[in-house]
């Protein structure tokens, strides 16, 4: 009896367990293998990839654009200000070259340069009369002012700028102590100014002014640099007011002529134009001088300086289109879209030309 029930026990254990087996064999999956991360599994042939993971995008490598300018634009830090906010829109780089006018207009004329940004109206229309720009537009003024030591050894403070610099040239010719000049003598756009203010003089700048004696120093530098050397000699310089401010800190000089017509100062920009200049370099410099006329940029130019000289260096034609001699102040709201020369040339008007009163 008792061998029977094990024999049953185990015959009913045996079914059990077969069943099972069989239960098993009918419901069971391929072991699931761990799962790979979207982001490194790579796609089969047949499925896919994933389009939700990150793609490797293609930007085309950036266009270069070459922009020659005056020293005072560069000194004062404007275009460094003006420069990632262009770059980033048109996905560009700029590389900017600070000359004096006279030299950046060469360069600009050689073609080894797409955009003339200058500050010299008399130069500027010979340039473009010379078929060699397109676009001229002026985007912003400030004052020349003439600044010297806070004494005023050649007594020349609240002159108007010819009688200042009739005076100079009298005391410094006799050898009157602190009665010193140092001008660019660059062919920049303020050595222009000053030029044609010794012309308001009534005075010759080559046969009387230029190499006259030691009151007379001329440079040969940037804005900056000719400012620093009339502090080291305490004596007075003709300066744009930007750059004046932007090295007031380092200056023992102060402004000591400061109002006058001729001593207006309208900063322009034009594409640089030539049978070689390709298309794309055209547009790309047609950008850049839209962008200095754009309502967003002229905000941009009338707030920088503010929050640290306490004034702006440089005032937007948004906010004032200054009144000057006919063709001196350009266009400066139309769209620069020639993409070649489309006036014939007109005579240009001489350096020593003055400009009308503000």
């Amino acid at each position: 009896m008792t061998k029977r029930v094990h024999i049953g026990l185990i015959s009913t254990v045996f079914v059990v367990l077969l069943l099972a087996v069989c239960f098993a064999g009918c419901t069971s999956q391929a072991p699931a293998t761990p799962a790979t991360p979207a982001a490194t599994a790579a796609p089969s042939a047949a499925v896919p990839a994933d389009t939700t993971a990150p793609v490797a995008v293609t930007t085309a490598a950036p266009q270069t654009l070459v922009i020659a300018t005056t020293t005072s634009l560069y000194d004062t830090g404007l275009l460094d200000y003006l420069q990632p906010m262009f770059e980033k829109k048109y996905n560009v780089k700029l590389k900017i070259t600070s000359q004096g006018t006279g030299k950046a207009i060469e360069l600009a004329k050689n073609g080894d340069a797409d955009v003339l940004l200058v500050h010299s109206p008399s130069q500027e229309l010979a340039f473009m009369n010379g078929g060699y720009g397109l676009n001229r537009r002026s985007f912003a003024s400030n004052s020349f002012i003439i600044v010297g030591p806070a004494y005023d050894p050649a007594g020349i403070k609240g002159m108007t700028p010819e009688n200042a610099f009739a005076t100079l040239y009298q005391r410094g010719a006799n050898k009157v102590p602190g009665a010193v000049f140092v001008s660019r003598g660059d062919g920049s756009g303020t050595h222009t100014a000053e030029k044609a203010i010794w012309a308001g003089a009534k005075l010759d700048y080559v046969n009387q002014v230029e190499k006259s004696g030691t009151w007379y120093v001329e440079a040969g530098k940037g804005m900056g640099e000719t400012l620093q050397m009339a502090n080291e000699k305490g004596a007075y310089a003709l300066t744009d007011e930007g750059t004046f401010l932007a090295y007031k800190q380092k200056l023992g000089l102060v402004p000591v002529v400061d109002h006058g017509a001729s001593l207006l100062n309208i900063y322009s920009v034009m594409t640089v134009y030539n049978d070689k200049q390709p298309a794309d370099k055209i547009a790309m410099a047609n950008n850049f001088v839209n962008f200095l006329i754009a309502p967003d940029t002229q905000t941009a130019i009338g707030n920088y300086g503010v929050d640290k000289y306490g004034k702006a260096l440089f005032i937007p034609m948004s906010v004032t289109v200054p009144v000057a001699k006919a063709g001196y102040v350009g266009d400066h709201t139309s769209p620069a879209t020639d993409v070649k020369p489309t006036v014939t040339p007109t005579p240009a008007p001489t350096a020593a030309a003055t400009t009308a009163s503000k």
